[in-house]
């Protein structure tokens, strides 16, 4: 049944101005995101998710404050306690790129451009006081932590081909630095940066879904970047940022090698099945 039917005395009253039957709904790892004309209302998928919209809430208030060259979610009303748990934002325009956007140098050229002055905000917005006070730091032993819960519960869920592979993937994880210097989005996939389109040209608009922000690694953002677009638009970025250091390379191949894992984690973690199984397809 329709999310829009389920809850379509609560979706009414959140969105007074917009038809409920003509609602856009999209699907997240952890929130199912219903769209208005010029607000969004976001509903946990599982409690470990509604218990985080409190955090979520803060640290987009601090973002708001840092006058980005971007646009994050504005935080206009969370309720929970005795109805169903939500966060209403503000709905910031833009849509996702296409998959066949990069279509030429001058497009490929100024959307990496642009991805440099976004990574380099949040690079500058790791040293504001009011967000470092705000944001988790990334704990010192996160990646043996990490590699030590994927073993014990999810191994036993995979083939033996699958572990062997999982294997490979956490030892490139041994003796990664730990670096808190930056804002990290975490999850800056394609589908969380909003673009508007000006003579031709793309402009980034906004980006969506802080739920995974943190005091850590600017690699993880590159990684996933590289996710999104390939190594070959990475390397654009990174030649524009003049990011060449061989560690950060080193850095961002280990982590973008875990994104499978880290999915199948966060969703055992949250009693998302539909994840976990996207998450472990490839070690079954």
């Amino acid at each position: 049944m329709s999310i829009r039917t389920t809850h379509r005395a609560l979706l009414s009253r959140l969105l007074p101005g917009d038809r409920t039957d003509d609602l856009a709904v999209r699907q997240g790892q952890f929130h199912t995101v219903v769209i208005g004309s010029d607000r969004v209302v976001c509903l946990p998928r599982t409690r470990a998710a509604a218990a985080r919209l409190p955090q979520r809430a803060a640290a987009l208030h601090a973002l708001a404050g840092l006058g980005l060259g971007f646009r994050t979610p504005e935080p206009l009303l969370r309720g929970g306690a005795e109805e169903v748990p939500f966060l209403v934002l503000g709905r910031i325009p833009g849509e996702p790129l296409e998959a066949d956007a990069l279509n030429g140098a001058r497009v490929v050229d100024t959307v990496a451009a642009q991805y440099v002055t976004l990574l380099s905000d949040l690079v500058r917005a790791g040293t504001d006081e009011t967000v470092r006070a705000v944001l988790p730091r990334a704990p010192e032993d996160r990646w043996r932590r990490f590699a030590g819960s994927v073993r014990a519960e999810l191994f036993p869920l995979m083939s033996d081909s699958g572990r062997l592979r999982a294997e490979r993937e956490l030892a490139a994880l041994d003796g990664l630095p730990r670096i808190t210097r930056a804002v990290v989005h975490g999850d800056l996939g394609a589908e969380n940066v909003l673009w508007e389109w000006t003579h031709g040209l793309p402009h980034v608009s906004g980006v969506l879904d802080w739920d995974d922000v943190a005091l850590g690694d600017p690699a993880e953002d590159l990684a996933a970047i590289c996710a999104g677009y390939g190594p070959e638009f990475l390397e654009r970025v990174l030649a524009l940022g003049g990011w060449s250091d061989r560690g950060l390379l080193t850095r961002i191949t280990a982590i973008r090698g875990t994104f499978a894992l880290q999915q199948a984690f966060y969703a055992i973690r949250d009693g998302d099945e539909e994840e976990l199984a996207d998450g472990l397809a490839g070690y079954r």
